[in-house]
């Protein structure tokens, strides 16, 4: 069944104006077009343009989407990848809803958030327990990590290590937005803060380590969504800046 870019508009909400610019730029083109200069749609276009509108949820850029979905790779691997990065955009949302209920009922009755609170992530063991359930079986499924047995979680500890992650990770995306050079003065010094805040913590890095790790990511689908999922480039990026890191660290290492 072929379908006239107006029924394909009705169907998926998209605008004849977006469809027509679509088709100009070659991410979306018509199965056919029609003798009486008609744009003819079939299945496997709507499916394309469900991944199209998948991508445009997590705001990447058209020419981004086009280029990912120019790589020879089956839709269910694509849309694998697609509901990984949108799981993650959904618990940073829940995480950043809840504090913000909480700062709202706070103000609500006279009583602002303070300092950690302003940042809080989850509340309580079982909803970090929850928070890395997913994780832990995708490790544990695809590279056969064993998963201990349910160990006591420190709440106030685990919520200053994601503050400090996410203060982390944001720096680098608003680095990458204002093309900062991941060779820059400033970025090799945000790492060296982390792997510091890392140490403090009980998770020791060497700048090595770190390069590894990023590299890591880069390379699995689940990490890298969750990065890209914040900003597209970022798993590249913190990559670039990681191996920079590693090649010439501070003199004063992590002992900052």
């Amino acid at each position: 069944m072929l379908y006239t870019v107006k029924e394909v508009s009705d169907l998926s909400g998209v605008t004849i104006k977006t469809l027509h610019h679509y088709h100009k730029i070659g991410l979306l083109k018509p199965q056919e077009i029609s003798e009486a200069g008609y744009r003819l749609y079939g299945e496997r276009e709507l499916e394309r343009l469900q991944e199209i509108l998948f991508y445009r949820e997590l705001e990447l850029p058209l020419a981004h989407i086009q280029s990912l979905l120019e790589e020879e790779r089956k839709r269910g691997d694509i849309l694998a990848e697609q509901r990984e990065m949108l799981r993650s955009r959904q618990r940073r949302l829940d995480s950043i809803l809840q504090t913000l209920e909480k700062s709202l009922d706070g103000a609500a009755a006279g009583e602002e958030l303070r300092g950690k609170e302003l940042f809080v992530g989850f509340t309580d063991e079982a909803e970090w327990r929850e928070a890395l359930q997913e994780q832990e079986e995708y490790l544990s499924q695809t590279y056969g990590v064993e998963i201990p047995g349910p160990q006591p979680i420190d709440v106030p500890e685990l919520n200053e290590q994601a503050k400090e992650a996410m203060e982390f990770t944001s720096k680098l995306v608003e680095a990458l937005r204002s093309g900062i050079s991941h060779q820059d003065e400033g970025i090799q010094q945000i790492i060296k803060d982390h792997l510091a805040f890392m140490t403090k913590h009980g998770h020791p890095a060497t700048p090595a380590d770190f390069a590894a790790q990023a590299r890591f990511f880069l390379s699995d689908e689940f990490h890298r969504a969750m990065l890209e999922g914040q900003q597209t480039g970022l798993a590249y990026f913190l990559l670039a800046a990681a191996e920079a890191y590693a090649a010439n660290p501070p003199e004063a290492g992590l002992n900052r």
